[in-house]
């Protein structure tokens, strides 16, 4: 199934320095620095950490090869609070000289930092975090939202549920940014497809591990569907314990947000049979398995997730504007930059020809999957 979005409205701080990732320049002059500020010790290392900074390297390496254009990439650790990836971002920006600020798998790091770009006017590439206010009360000139967001999540995998005969919903989700606008645009979406909320029930993030209570209250409501709305280390944890407590005889679970990494961490006995909406599949098309051979040498035992693919495709995306405005103008004013990147189609290995829209949201089409059972996969990461 193939769901593209057409139209939705509104939709510790010292930043450790990677070493400098340079093209080999034929002319002297200002360089592009780009900080990707992502999770490398938290619930989201997985699908973001290491393995984006190495797609957004790739992306640098593969635009700036045979270019007169300099870029350094420095990377940190918002370790999942908003005041440290805010710090970070002002240090970067009003001491390092960086110009954009790229991941922020977290939606309350994302949302603070953006709110620092537009008021230094830098770049937030905003590619891992999660909630549709980027795209709505929060929008920001100087802000692209990339990979997806909570309304297509909710409107892709809980459409199909309720078709499948989940009408009555309960809701788990972490107590913070993308828990609150992941819960509630899957209650909009349920709600508007004919379903019910019958509950809902948030929890403190991060550090959370033990989801007995949270999976209880679930089971004694009676409803016909757990609709898990959280994420990375957190949902491993809720579908195995959701397991082990039989939940399936009883319920079917809807996961919102899925990762290649969390099918592989639960194991396809227990996530066999989940939908699951994503915008980038490793094994999708020519494309996106011709990416997959230059990555996989660089990321080692993880397959890139539809957050670090998006880390490669807007750095791509973000220095061809750069290429065409000149570095000096680009350094000189992010809102400007962003604005380029809207007038410019996008396309990229692995999400393919797109848009970004006035928002600033970036338009790919979003694809609904089934999670295979063990007898039809292939191999490691055939899910």
């Amino acid at each position: 199934m193939n769901a593209t979005r057409r139209t939705i409205i509104g939709s510790a701080a010292a930043a450790m320095i990677a070493k400098p990732l340079r093209a080999q320049s034929v002319r002297s002059g200002p360089r592009i620095r780009i900080g990707v500020l992502t999770g490398l010790s938290g619930a989201y290392r997985d699908i973001c950490g290491p393995t984006g900074i190495a797609c957004a390297r790739q992306a640098v390496h593969e635009f700036t090869a045979g270019k007169g254009l300099e870029v350094e990439v420095l990377t940190a650790d918002f370790q999942e609070k908003p005041d440290v990836g805010a710090a970070i971002a002002r240090q970067w920006f009003d001491q390092d000289g960086v110009d954009a600020i790229l991941d922020l798998t977290n939606s309350a790091v994302a949302l603070a930092v953006s709110g620092v770009a537009r008021e230094k006017n830098k770049v937030a590439l905003v590619t891992g975090a999660a909630t549709s206010v980027l795209g709505g009360a929060q929008c920001s000139p100087n802000t692209v939202h990339w990979t997806y967001d909570t309304w297509m999540l909710a409107h892709s995998t809980a459409t199909k549920t309720l078709e499948a005969g989940g009408k009555t919903w309960f809701l788990i989700a972490p107590d913070y940014a993308f828990g609150h606008s992941l819960a509630a645009d899957t209650a909009q979406a349920v709600v508007a497809s004919g379903g019910n909320v019958l509950g809902s029930v948030t929890y403190p993030f991060p550090n959370t591990t033990d989801f007995s209570a949270l999976l209880q209250q679930a089971r004694d409501s009676g409803a016909q569907v757990l609709g898990l709305c959280n994420g990375g280390a957190d949902l491993v944890n809720s579908l195995k314990q959701a397991d082990e407590f039989g939940l399936k005889r009883k319920m079917r679970v809807a996961a919102m947000l899925v990762f290649t990494q969390i099918v592989r961490a639960v194991g396809l006995p227990i996530a066999q049979g989940l939908y699951l909406t994503e915008t980038f599949y490793w094994d999708l098309n020519d494309r996106t398995r011709a990416f997959m051979e230059r990555i996989r040498p660089k990321t080692t035992d993880n397959w890139p997730s539809m957050i670090q693919a998006g880390d490669y495709a807007a750095t791509l995306h973000y220095l061809k504007a750069v290429a065409d405005m000149g570095t000096a103008g680009a350094k000189a004013d992010g809102a400007a930059v962003v604005a380029r990147m809207k007038a410019i189609p996008t396309d990229d290995d692995c999400f393919g020809p797109g848009t970004i829209r006035k928002d600033g949201r970036a338009l790919h089409p979003a694809y609904l999957f089934e999670v295979k059972s063990p007898v039809d996969s292939r191999h490691d990461w055939d899910f």
